[in-house]
């Protein structure tokens, strides 16, 4: 048995979907940021904190995109993930950047929010349900606030030297 698989466009998911994947991409996020965490733990224990805070702050955004997909569309969350969509932004894998640097980590979480912003503000303009519309734009300005809230956590749990 031979299964095609074509990839969606973006701009023919069904507001279910985007939902979805929403829901999927907070909570990839959310695992890479762990794994940031971990990588960084031993030698940087500020900095894993500052990760785990990023990632807290993920599962609350996915926690509040799976309230709003019950109310709308009940329990049943369709599978869709970034690679199912075309065009839609990738992450790199947490094993290749493992051997990176502490510095190079900071950026690679800093592209992730900036791409997490531009989906949102991309979803948010696709919708028509003004709930879905208002957490998503909620969300994009969320993801721009991350580096704010990054250098907040920096400030708190970073030494002189691995600021």
């Amino acid at each position: 048995m031979q299964f095609s698989f074509s990839r969606k466009r973006f701009k023919d998911l069904t507001e279910q979907e985007i939902l979805a994947l929403a829901i999927s991409s907070e909570e990839d996020d959310a695992r890479i940021y762990r794994g940031y965490a971990e990588t960084l733990r031993g030698d940087y224990p500020d900095s894993a904190r500052v990760f785990d805070g990023m990632a807290a702050e993920e599962d609350e955004h996915r926690a509040r995109l799976i309230t709003l997909h019950e109310a709308r569309f009940g329990d049943v969350i369709p599978l869709i993930r970034r690679e199912h969509v075309a065009g839609y932004y990738n992450r790199r894998p947490v094993w290749l950047v493992g051997n990176l640097g502490l510095e190079r980590i900071r950026a690679e979480a800093e592209a992730m929010e900036r791409d997490a912003e531009t989906f949102y503000l991309k979803a948010a303009a696709r919708t028509t349900d003004s709930a879905t519309r208002k957490l998503l734009g909620d969300l994009a300005a969320a993801e721009a606030g991350h580096q704010t809230t990054a250098e907040a956590l920096n400030q708190r749990h970073l030494g002189e030297t691995e600021r």
